[in-house]
């Protein structure tokens, strides 16, 4: 015979056991809805920023279709007035241009590029601009070697350098001087492109197609870790400046 004792101690643990399994079931039942809802959640937040990445690549490769024409109509005006004053110098500079033309406009359907080649195509755009205004302009350049290999969109430097001579040089009798450079501050970058120019005028209308460009495609690639600013100097001339995340890249 089973002790009296043991046997309500049994019934005990059955009852408690027959009571319990619901509620443990259901938790199991819980937890696994839970699991289930956290991996549907990973995998929409997955899908999404897959969306969110493919809209900003098709928004760069819109903005790199749009420098790209800017860029070339205005170098080619360019070229145009050197021609239509009867310079001598009209077919050296034209075959220069299509020399740099043929380097420079592949890279501006680049996603990305560096500094370093930012730097290469400003020196041959220059090279350009001084033969056409031998004594009219004058430029230097200023770069950390350590900034070389930093990412930044497409016509960074160029656009700013271009500006400062449409806008700045080519307009002032005179002529003027273009200050470029490009400092590293630990994580952060800094590109200033100043020049002594006709500065800003009234007639000026926003930022113009270039820089508003940019503008936008530093806020594609950076957020709002990227800051652009446009400051007239004294007593003459602009300070154009691009602050930035210092990230590296390939190239």
């Amino acid at each position: 015979w089973l002790d009296p004792g043991r046997m309500d101690g049994w019934m005990m643990l059955t009852f408690l056991s027959i009571l319990l399994a619901p509620w443990m079931a259901l938790g199991a039942l819980l937890r696994q809805k839970e699991a289930f809802a956290r991996h549907q959640a990973l995998a929409f937040e997955l899908e999404r920023s897959k969306l969110e990445r493919q809209a900003l690549d098709a928004r760069l490769h819109l903005l790199q279709a749009q420098v790209a024409p800017h860029f070339l109509f205005n170098t080619l005006a360019n070229v145009q007035a050197l021609v239509d004053a009867g310079s001598p110098r009209a077919a050296i500079v034209l075959r220069s241009l299509i020399a740099y033309l043929r380097a420079a406009v592949p890279l501006l359907h680049e996603p990305t590029t560096t500094l370093g080649r930012e730097v290469q195509l400003v020196e041959a755009y220059l090279a350009l601009m001084h033969m056409r205004m031998p004594d009219r302009l004058r430029f230097e350049l200023h770069v950390d070697e350590s900034a070389v290999r930093l990412r930044c969109p497409p016509a960074t430097l160029l656009t700013l350098v271009e500006n400062a001579v449409r806008h700045g040089i080519d307009p002032s009798e005179e002529g003027g001087s273009i200050t470029i450079e490009v400092q590293r501050r630990g994580e952060r970058c800094l590109i200033r492109v100043s020049d002594s120019g006709v500065g800003l005028r009234q007639t000026d209308q926003g930022l113009g197609t270039g820089l508003a460009t940019l503008r936008e495609g530093l806020q594609l690639m950076f957020g709002d870790a990227a800051r652009m600013s446009l400051v007239a100097q004294e007593p003459s001339g602009v300070c154009a400046e691009v602050d930035l995340p210092a990230r590296e890249g390939a190239g």
